[in-house]
This record gives C-alpha cells, sequence and structure tokens, in this order.
C-alpha cells in the first residue's frame, strides 16, 4: 500500500499538522486504524501532562500515603496494620500470621483465597 502525506488537523489546537507517510507506515504496521488526532506539540504537552500526575497519577509517586489502621491478630495478639478499618466481625492477622494462614489453606504460599 502507498502511503502519501496527509494534513490534519488537531482536536485541541486545530492547527494543521503533517501525517507523513512514513508516520502513516509505523501505524499500519502497528495495526493502529486510526490517524492522530493531535498535532505533535499537543501530543507531547498532553503526554507530558499524563506522566506529571494528570490521567495516570498511579505511576506518578505523587499519591497520598494508603491510610493504614492498627488492630490486634486474631492469630498471635500481637499488632497488626491493615490498609482497611477492621469491624471486628472478622479476623485481622498481622503480616506473618496472614502468610502463613494462607500456607496452611492451600499448601502454597502465593494463592491465598480471598475472604
Amino acid at each position: 500500500m502507498a502511503f502519501s502525506d496527509q494534513t490534519l488537523y488537531c482536536r485541541d489546537c486545530n492547527s494543521p499538522f503533517t501525517f507523513t507517510a512514513g508516520e502513516q507506515e509505523f501505524f499500519a504496521q502497528r495495526g493502529l486504524t486510526n490517524p492522530p488526532g493531535r498535532c505533535p506539540s499537543c501530543r507531547a504537552a498532553r503526554k507530558a501532562q499524563m506522566n506529571g500526575g494528570g490521567y495516570n497519577s498511579r505511576n506518578s509517586g505523587s499519591r497520598e500515603p494508603r491510610q493504614m489502621y492498627t488492630a490486634t491478630c486474631s492469630n498471635c495478639g500481637g499488632e497488626a496494620y491493615v490498609p482497611f478499618q477492621p469491624r471486628g466481625d472478622r479476623p485481622v492477622y498481622c503480616s506473618d500470621c496472614y502468610q502463613s494462614q494462607g500456607a496452611d489453606r492451600s499448601g502454597n504460599r502465593n494463592s491465598r483465597s480471598r475472604w
């Protein structure tokens, strides 16, 4: 398939930009069927925004620390730190007892059943 340069208009700034034949070939090789909707500068700005905590804040490292709660381990009576507020109607385990509970239940430390 022969590709030729196309002039497209950015959906953000409405300025024209060229979707080159080389870019079209790159898109086609990867199975991408839609042409880019943003000019290179708006794409770069959006990518920077996403990496800076905008759309993809999970990977940005700027997330608030998780609220942890203190509880008494139902197995050993030691102090347990958990990411949920214990309600009292279910057992809460410290890290060590939780891991041993998982190993006792299944015989495999990596396969834990959910409550």
